[in-house]
């Protein structure tokens, strides 16, 4: 009998470990505010997280921006503890085919950034893609990465590493406040941060595995003991 209350013990820590396993969280917030033009100082949004359990292992992000000319756009994610991801750099700029100092014309973004994402946002224009009727860009991407000035020479963008990507937020733990900064480097055309959303994966941190692991540790050395 004490075997059996013991092994009950064990399978119920094992299952209060689980229970705090993999949990997703997120959030999407309108705005609805003009990006200044040809304004470095830019547009700066903030939304917190609280009481999410474990570490990051995944984030993605959502963008509905209107209007403007997208090679102008400049855009930041800074998570609480802050760690950088450049998910727009001047999309479209480039010294292939000749210097590309202007970027792509398309008229806004309603896009996701992801980790998942088959291309790079900032060569879109080099496979295929779409717009919708509003003349924004669709679909879902890797984020730019790019974590150089923006307003550098074609030739750097194209030899500038995309590591500043959504995974530098991996491992990290995501309460605290979450800000996206994004800014209009040229004058003509206005764009519009319609709004932006945030999808953040957790997982447990390792003291909770280390009680998983007691847990099966514990089951089967009480399994062995009952034969």
């Amino acid at each position: 009998m004490k075997t059996i209350k013991l092994t009950i013990f064990a399978a119920a820590m094992l299952v209060a470990a689980l229970a705090q396993g993999q949990a997703t969280v997120g959030f999407t917030n309108t705005v609805n505010a003009v990006v200044p033009d040809a304004n470095p100082t830019g547009l700066t949004v903030s939304q917190s997280l609280s009481a999410v359990p474990g570490t990051i292992t995944n984030v993605t992000v959502t963008l509905d921006i209107t209007g403007g000319f997208n090679g102008d756009l400049y855009a930041y994610l800074v998570d609480p503890n802050g760690n950088i991801s450049i998910l727009l750099n001047r999309v479209g700029v480039t010294a292939v085919g000749g210097n590309n100092y202007f970027g792509y014309g398309n008229t806004g973004f309603d896009v996701v950034l992801s980790e998942a994402g088959s291309s790079n946002i900032h060569n879109y224009q080099s496979g295929s893609y779409s717009v919708n009727g509003g003349g924004q860009l669709t679909g879902t991407w890797l984020p730019d990465g790019r974590n150089i000035l923006p307003n550098s020479a074609p030739s750097v963008f194209d030899s500038a590493s995309t590591s500043a990507d959504l995974s530098v937020f991996n491992n990290m733990v995501p309460n605290g406040t979450w800000t996206l900064f994004i800014a209009d480097l040229s004058a003509g055309g206005t764009s519009t941060l319609v709004s932006w959303g945030l999808t953040v994966v957790t997982v447990p941190e390792p003291q909770t595995w280390a009680l998983v692991a007691g847990g099966l540790g514990t089951l089967l050395a009480l399994r062995r003991r009952s034969r």
